[in-house]
């Protein structure tokens, strides 16, 4: 396999590991989620009704919501009594980190 075909190969294994998040992240109403979380609580959370405060969603399209991000790995919960919070998972964004290096990398040697 030449040079050019392992990239080309890396970077389609590396889209492959991050389809999951491009998804979750590919719909703007997350996007308005996240831009929500990082504005007002990274590290503690933020709970599902006050995410419905700063957002026009409704809290069973917050819940939906969450729970595709949390499956892609780019949200966490964590429970305190009866309360959960939810906050993003700053680590899970190192595959797409790595994908657009491959891709930066590749174009400048081959454009």
């Amino acid at each position: 396999m030449s040079n050019s075909t392992a990239s080309f190969q890396e970077i389609q294994d590396q889209f492959n590991d991050c389809r999951q998040i491009l998804t979750a992240i590919g719909d703007e109403v997350r996007q308005s989620i996240l831009v929500t979380l990082m504005q007002n609580t990274c590290k503690e959370g933020m709970r599902v009704g006050e995410i419905t405060a700063h957002t026009h969603l409704s809290r069973p399209a917050v819940s939906h919501h969450l729970k595709v991000m949390k499956d892609a790995g780019i949200v966490r919960m964590r429970k305190e009594g009866t309360m959960t919070f939810y906050h993003i998972n700053v680590d899970a964004f190192e595959p797409l980190k790595k994908l657009v290096m491959l891709v930066d990398e590749t174009m400048e040697r081959h454009y």
